[in-house]
């Protein structure tokens, strides 16, 4: 069976398969988008997605299975698509991962692509039971729930913790993603860590917050960080993206990591800290609590700028302090199993459309 997986190189979508063991489907490699080099594994933005593509390479896939990168397609294009996929009579599975879309403050394109997709779909997947109950409830489809595979490499599953001396509460407000609500959360933080013996809360942040240049230029963000680190109330990092090896370490290095979330449905964030003992705090928003075991607090929807109730995240962060030495650490063989079962349910999907 072969598919147009869209896109084939998210790490998600690679462990939806088992290489040791055969199997008849075969995933499309990503085609190369405008202006990446030919040694670069970029998919983003997928190719795939483009309806003149599909048409012009229908031949070459039986089935079509969409995932991620649809942020900047229109919902015309979106029905474009769909209808060219019907008109070759191409089964169209897609997996709802986000009900919400991280990257977009504002809900209503990605809704409106979820309008077309949703109903559109032949097939439809999702990572938790309280996602499949929102779609069921809003668009009336039934949605396959299957878990998020295991994000980091089966050798890094059994990669020992590092030693630690002291308790390290980590927040990581990458390039200030629109869903983040970076400097309320850090400020609830910093009175809660400070009371814990041995604690420290380390701030990481992309350089390009302090960028005029760049999209994400945030002085102000900057500026309240740096004055907390010089007070010596955080310990910032400001670095660049880490690759999938620095984010392994940096993981790995934290006993907390607390999501500074507003909005959104599901997170391999969290997935990557199962796979390497670390405990997540994560906000009520979305169904991350239904992925893995973590510490929930609330959202304070009353305060401006919207960010965590202070009192749920210091008991949940006080919480995973009294358990800091019963790490809860992915087992290996489940994730193994539990990914060759992910494999097999595609599989099955895959060959019921088709049949």
């Amino acid at each position: 069976m072969r598919v147009a997986s869209v896109p084939a190189g998210h790490v998600y979508v690679r462990h939806c398969a088992v290489r040791e063991i055969p199997d008849t489907v075969v995933r499309l490699p990503d085609p190369r988008p405008n202006g990446a080099p030919s040694t670069s594994q970029r998919w983003w933005p997928p190719v795939m997605l483009d309806p003149d593509w599909v048409d012009a390479h229908h031949d070459e896939f039986d089935l079509y299975h969409l995932h991620f990168g649809f942020d900047a397609e229109s919902p015309a294009r979106l029905r474009t698509l769909v209808d060219v996929l019907a008109g070759r009579t191409k089964p169209f599975v897609y997996t709802v991962h986000d009900l919400h879309n991280p990257h977009q403050r504002d809900p209503a394109p990605h809704e409106a692509a979820l309008d077309v997709l949703i109903p559109a779909a032949d097939h439809l997947i999702t990572l938790t039971p309280g996602a499949a109950a929102e779609i069921a409830r809003r668009w009336k489809r039934s949605a396959t729930v299957l878990p998020h595979p295991h994000v980091v490499a089966p050798s890094d599953l059994v990669r020992p913790r590092p030693p630690r001396t002291g308790y390290t509460v980590g927040l990581h407000a990458k390039s200030l993603r629109p869903n983040m609500a970076v400097l309320p959360t850090v400020r609830a933080l910093m009175p809660i860590v400070a009371e814990l013996p041995s604690a420290v809360l380390r701030v990481d942040i992309h350089p390009d917050v302090e960028d005029p240049a760049a999209s994400a230029y945030a002085p102000n963000v900057m500026a309240e960080l740096r004055e907390y680190a010089r007070s010596g109330a955080i310990d910032l990092r400001v670095h660049d993206y880490f690759d999938d090896a620095g984010l392994w370490d940096y993981l790995s290095g934290l006993d907390l990591s607390v999501l500074p979330y507003l909005f959104g449905t599901h997170s391999g964030w969290l997935e990557a800290c199962h796979d390497l003992g670390t405990a997540v705090a994560v906000p009520d928003c979305g169904f991350h609590a239904q992925q893995r075991p973590c510490f929930g607090y609330r959202l304070d929807h009353a305060i401006d700028p919207r960010g965590p109730d202070a009192e749920s995240l210091g008991a949940a962060v006080r919480e995973a302090y009294r358990r800091r030495h019963h790490v809860v650490r992915a087992d290996p063989g489940l994730r193994a199993a539990e990914r060759a079962r992910v494999a097999r349910a595609h599989r099955e999907i895959y060959r019921r459309l088709l049949s």
